[in-house]
């Protein structure tokens, strides 16, 4: 009886052995050597995948690293002394990286910018903004339900009393997430060379803007006269600088700016010129129809 089992027994021995002879050979091909040394630059990374650094997680910028491809600067989650070990590690320059950090196109807080409805209904920009705009006077404005706040995994965005969002940028890693949390598209990146600043995206005439917001850009285009030329420019009511030119930037083009709409921003700190209008009001300005 045995031997009439042992011809499918023999066939299945062989059958393994031309298969894993097969499979040896094929790892033998496919092999793709990995330098040892991304899983030890992957180790000294922060491993929080934020895709600061351009690439889509640490993983990847490891590998690019090790490559030569991108200095270790880049990462801007890890200290320049955390850097300077990969750096010393894999034997090369840390690299120059200019700070990168985001910034708000708005200004319009609850004590400047007026609200023609009450919203009511879930905290969150998003929601707002899909349930009738948020009931906001300014269809650009921030709506201070703070989405970005939420988004920011480094604790880089508070809001204010005022309902605005404000970027420690200090703490600021450019990860871009609050770009993409907010509806309204009013955070960008920007690196801290970019002193010169917009804070509005307003695009109605003049006083249109202005019963909406007092601290909307007017498009009186005293900043464009007086900035060097080509700079800034006004397009559709709204000044916009032209940062391929930030060499020419200087903090004359917002001295005569009547509402503060454009400013100068120096480490973190944002100046506003001398004819800016002076904001006192400490309490958010009434709700349209409400008492």
């Amino acid at each position: 009886m045995l031997i009439d089992f042992l011809p499918p027994i023999l066939f299945m021995i062989a059958l393994g052995a031309v298969l894993a002879t097969v499979i040896t050979l094929a790892v033998r091909k496919l092999y793709v050597y990995e330098d040892p040394r991304i899983d030890e630059v992957e180790e000294m990374l922060p491993a929080v995948n934020c895709g600061a650094c351009g690439y889509p997680g640490c993983r990847a910028f490891a590998e690019a690293t090790v490559k030569g491809e991108a200095p270790p600067s880049k990462c801007t989650v890890n200290s320049p002394e955390d850097n300077q070990v990969i750096a010393d590690f894999l034997g090369v320059s840390l690299g120059q990286q200019e700070k990168i950090v985001a910034r708000l196109a708005c200004a319009g807080g609850s004590h400047v910018a007026k609200m023609r409805a009450r919203y009511d209904g879930m905290k969150s920009c998003a929601a707002a903004v899909m349930a009738g705009g948020g009931g906001k006077a300014c269809a650009w404005g921030c709506l201070g339900l703070g989405d970005c706040e939420v988004s920011c995994d480094f604790d880089a965005i508070h809001m204010n009393r005022f309902g605005l969002p404000v970027v420690d940028e200090d703490k600021c890693t450019a990860c871009n997430d609050c770009v993409i949390a907010c509806p309204l598209d009013l955070f960008s990146l920007h690196p801290v060379s970019h002193k010169l600043w917009v804070a509005c995206k307003n695009l109605e005439e003049g006083e249109q803007a202005l019963a909406e917001c007092e601290v909307a850009c007017n498009a009186c285009k005293r900043c464009a006269v007086d900035a060097p030329e080509g700079l800034i420019e006004i397009k559709n009511n709204l000044a916009v600088i032209d940062y391929s030119r930030n060499d020419l930037a200087t903090p004359v083009p917002i001295q005569r700016c009547p509402t503060g709409a454009i400013v100068w921003i120096e480490n973190g700190k944002t100046i506003k010129g001398e004819a800016a209008k002076k904001i006192v009001r400490k309490t958010p300005l009434p709700i349209e129809g409400e008492r």
